[in-house]
């Protein structure tokens, strides 16, 4: 490792004798306090644990599972050994968790015993997987995470440059097919060393870690508040009055928000009376009724963004406060244009393609080496979404290119071309367009609006359980409207353009949902 090399096993190593016994992790269920000096000691037994497995340099390590300290541990081993990280989102169906752990070429999984009998049903399609294990520390259908733990006593980190591999992140499918984004060591510390500046993150935080480990907001906001000497207090999964509660007695000061988080936070405050006024430093997006709701309650700050996962999760940020309806300016460590269809700047003022260069900038994705070539095309990553400067330098969001139409529901990325191809496989459908609507809990929703064949029938409520069975259940469509024709386009396939016009809210009824 060079002199110069900062990777995310130094920022262990470096808390560790900095921040000594005061407390990195806390597990809100559990009640389990770990300080920064024993991160450091259980990372090492980890990767030398690993290492014994045969795990080393460019191996990928796959993790299906909620957020725990033994997820977080994984981290620091795979940096110790350079391996790389493959977290899966537990909320797939089945065929879309072993999509990604075979595109990730995954040698070893680690699962929660909840997602066992997933991995079993899948283990098949998995050729590259050597080794499975349990998240848990209890033997049961895999073997348990603690007999992999080894002797740490002649345990040295190997020498990685922090150019290297770190973690794989699967984006959203933009043509019906995940896209694993590959973010290294120097991404990870860059966009951190933003969010600390930004946030002005210090020793004195306390995250409350909401996001799950497997999203690039969840996992960077925990490796920023970690670096920043704060103390992360986990949660599993969201529950709004659980939340209330660690930020009343923990006095969590942090967190990283997307609707309807907040807004249900906010909302068990008023039912309990719980003082939430610690909590004083919010990122996301939500709508400005929440944000203006929480600060006018806590007197903290919200912090607006724009960034993807290709670009470390930030490429702009600022207090919402600073020009209202922005996504704030751009960080330090990138450079932030706009272009028009042939990559020439557009004037000020105007509304072109956001493209970006910097150290923030992910190396590509994997297997795909025609569609990195084209996102980098000119020497510029091309995000797809679409943005105005104003004088000041404030990026304002204009949504996304027609090309790259994109739904965020709660947060999550959602191509429609995923949600059309799922649709699509019911005998009953004819015809499909899917395209966001507003939504009062989720802030953006998916529409689908169906043309059926001749002779059948079908109900709203019986498509969304369809898809729900195809696809992640957040990826199932909100919103169905049945239509008798659609307008198409010359070569036969549906005119998006005309029927999100003819069919887009007000007048939209949500569908009956499944319970």
């Amino acid at each position: 490792m060079a002199l110069s090399d900062f990777t995310y096993y130094r920022i262990i190593s470096r808390n560790a004798a900095l921040y000594g016994n005061r407390p990195a992790w806390l597990e809100a269920e559990s009640g389990r306090s770990i300080s920064f000096l024993e991160i450091r000691g259980m990372t090492d037994e980890l990767a030398a644990g690993l290492k014994a497995t045969g795990i080393g340099k460019g191996d990928r390590i796959g993790v299906l599972g909620k957020n725990s300290l033994e997820y977080f541990l994984l981290y620091g081993a795979a940096a110790a050994l350079g391996a790389v990280m493959l977290p899966i989102n537990w909320r797939l169906s089945a065929g879309e968790i072993r999509f990604n752990l075979d595109d990730g070429q995954a040698k070893i999984v680690f699962a929660d015993p909840e997602f066992e009998k997933i991995i079993g049903e899948i283990k098949d399609g998995l050729p590259t997987v050597e080794h499975y294990y349990s998240l848990s520390n209890q033997d049961g259908a895999l073997p348990s995470f603690s007999g992999l733990t080894a002797s740490a006593a002649d345990f040295e980190a190997e020498d990685i440059p922090d150019d290297s591999d770190f973690v794989i992140i699967h984006t959203a499918a933009v043509a019906g097919r995940p896209r694993g984004a590959m973010l290294s060591h120097a991404n990870i510390v860059f966009s951190s060393l933003e969010f600390i500046r930004a946030m002005a993150l210090n020793d004195n935080d306390v995250h409350l870690n909401i996001l799950p480990l497997f999203h690039v907001g969840g996992l960077f906001m925990t490796i920023s508040t970690f670096q920043a000497g704060a103390s992360c207090l986990n949660m599993a999964k969201f529950e709004a009055p659980a939340a209330v509660r660690l930020i009343s007695d923990k006095r969590a000061t942090v967190m990283f928000d997307f609707a309807p988080i907040l807004g249900a936070i906010l909302d068990e405050s008023d039912k309990t009376g719980n003082d939430i006024s610690a909590l004083q430093k919010v990122i996301g997006l939500d709508s400005p009724e929440t944000i203006a709701r929480y600060q006018t309650r806590t007197g903290g700050t919200f912090y607006c963004f724009f960034g993807q996962t290709e670009t470390s999760c930030l490429a702009s940020v600022s207090p919402c406060n600073h020009r209202p309806g922005s996504a704030g300016r751009p960080v330090l460590a990138a450079e932030v244009r706009l272009v028009d269809d042939d990559d020439r700047p557009v004037g000020d003022g105007d509304t072109g393609e956001i493209v970006v260069r910097g150290p923030i900038v992910f190396k590509g994705y994997i297997n795909l080496p025609q569609d990195t070539a084209q996102t980098f095309r000119n020497g510029w990553h091309h995000t797809g979404d679409l943005g105005r400067f104003d004088r000041d330098g404030f990026l304002f969001y204009m949504g996304r290119k027609p090309d790259k139409e994109l739904i965020k529901p709660g947060g999550e990325n959602v191509y429609p071309a995923e949600v059309e191809n799922a649709i699509l496989l019911h005998p009953a459908i004819a015809r499909t367009v899917v395209f966001g609507v507003p939504d009062p809990k989720w802030k953006e929703g998916i529409k689908a609006v169906c043309q059926l064949k001749d002779g059948c029938r079908l109900t709203a409520r019986e498509l969304i359980d369809f898809v729900g069975e195809k696809i992640a259940r957040y990826k199932k469509p909100q919103y169905v409207e049945f239509v008798d024709t659609m307008p198409l386009l010359t070569s036969g396939a549906p005119d998006r353009k005309q029927v999100k016009q003819l069919y887009s809210p007000p007048g939209v009824e949500p569908a009956p949902q499944p319970r």
